[in-house]
């Protein structure tokens, strides 16, 4: 079996990289199809405008607003437009809900595609894998188009003023990535790419790197983004976030982490939350359901503790959740062709649904002792704004 490394052929990150973005993707089209979330329309749109207007291009550009979420059927819409315009390059502009779609988009009507992320809160904008939601939020499929994205564009500056708990969403997309290509790597399953070929030693050596860049200034970059500004730790987990997670997980492979998360999908409650909160949780379960040793557990529910990411069913707005939905979600999460078939070992819908449960005593366990303490923080996800 083949190895195969799935990559953007280029990836741009700096400050204020918003200005150059006329000169940073001027090769890859001459028709431009912006696809801009309507958070961050008001921000970008004029700043991209100016930086075409300065290098004095007179490319056809045309800004479409993203309707807000990844179905087939918003894809479908977006490439309709793109085609009635001629558009030859699509530009997403925002979160990974439009990314994704863009990459469908730009699939379907054989488009270059660039990303500029307004957001480092998954590993959405560096893959080539798109999420598919149906129209009430829950998850519908992973589509796989053929190729990765073009160019991926991260403006520093634009990330450190984004909400904190964005940031925070995306060290829990990262943090699964290691311990996923871990698992892959111990019964070597395939990775994820369209091929589906075997892990790479790059795949594995940049999850492990992503593990460790996170570790070492996910809290330091939490507090950068908290005041609105750009550091060098901000800038190392923006890269770690987007770029290291998305080579790790796309070379390295998936595993019980991201089919908790997608399974979690079908309790309503549940889509309160973002991509990367839930995986958190599905990361300590995935820790849990594989027997990791207690110090490496307890390491990892200390980190999302210190993020705001959640480490309890209550933290997912689950408080509540009774033991048959639980093991819905653990069916769910075993069923046909999701990535919980990479584990090194038989699973079943028994096994994932003790693990969540042990993952909510030991979050449990960690707060309450953090309260004896008197060592509790206030999570970043509550202090930032919600919109």
């Amino acid at each position: 079996m083949a190895k195969i490394i799935g990559s953007p052929l280029r990836y741009i990150q700096g400050n204020h990289e918003i200005n150059n973005i006329a000169k940073d993707i001027k090769d890859w089209g001459s028709k431009f199809f912006f696809l801009v979330d309507k958070l961050v329309w008001d921000k970008c749109v004029p700043q991209i405008k100016a930086s075409f207007s300065k290098q004095s291009s007179k490319s056809p550009l045309h800004f479409e607003i993203f309707k807000g979420e990844c179905t087939m059927n918003e894809c479908k819409r977006v490439a309709n437009i793109m085609k009635k315009k001629g558009s030859d390059c699509i530009v997403t502009v925002g979160g990974g809900k439009g990314c994704d779609t863009g990459k469908v988009a730009a699939f379907i009507t054989k488009s270059s595609l660039v990303v500029f992320a307004t957001a480092a809160s998954t590993d959405a904008p560096c893959s080539h894998s798109a999420i598919i939601y149906k129209e009430n939020g829950e998850f519908d499929q992973y589509y796989y188009p053929n190729k990765s994205p073009d160019v991926v564009i991260f403006d520093c500056n634009i990330i450190a003023e984004a909400p904190a708990r964005l940031l925070s969403c995306g060290l829990g997309d990262a943090l699964s990535t290691y311990f996923e290509a871990r698992s892959c790597n111990r019964t070597e399953e395939r990775n994820i790419t369209e091929w589906h070929a075997q892990q790479s030693l790059t795949g594995y050596a940049l999850a492990k790197l992503c593990y460790e860049t996170i570790h070492a200034d996910g809290e330091k970059a939490m507090t950068a983004c908290e005041l609105k500004v750009s550091t060098k730790a901000l800038e190392n987990v923006i890269e770690a976030n987007a770029y290291l997670s998305t080579i790790g997980f796309e070379s390295g492979g998936l595993g019980a982490a991201h089919s908790i998360q997608d399974a979690l999908g079908i309790i309503p409650a549940v889509h309160k939350n973002f991509h990367g909160e839930k995986v958190a949780f599905g990361t300590i379960s995935h820790l849990v359901l594989e027997n990791a040793c207690h110090e490496e557990i307890k390491k990892n529910i200390k980190f999302c503790y210190n993020v705001g990411l959640p480490i309890t069913f209550e933290d997912l707005h689950i408080g509540d959740v009774t033991d048959k939905q639980l093991m819905d979600v653990a069916k769910k999460a075993t069923g046909p062709g999701v990535p919980m078939g990479n584990m090194p070992f038989k699973v079943t819908p028994e096994d994932v649904y003790a693990a969540m449960k042990v993952a909510d005593a030991m979050g449990k366990a960690y707060k309450e002792k953090r309260e004896r303490k008197g060592t509790v923080i206030v999570p970043y996800t509550c202090r930032a704004k919600w919109f």
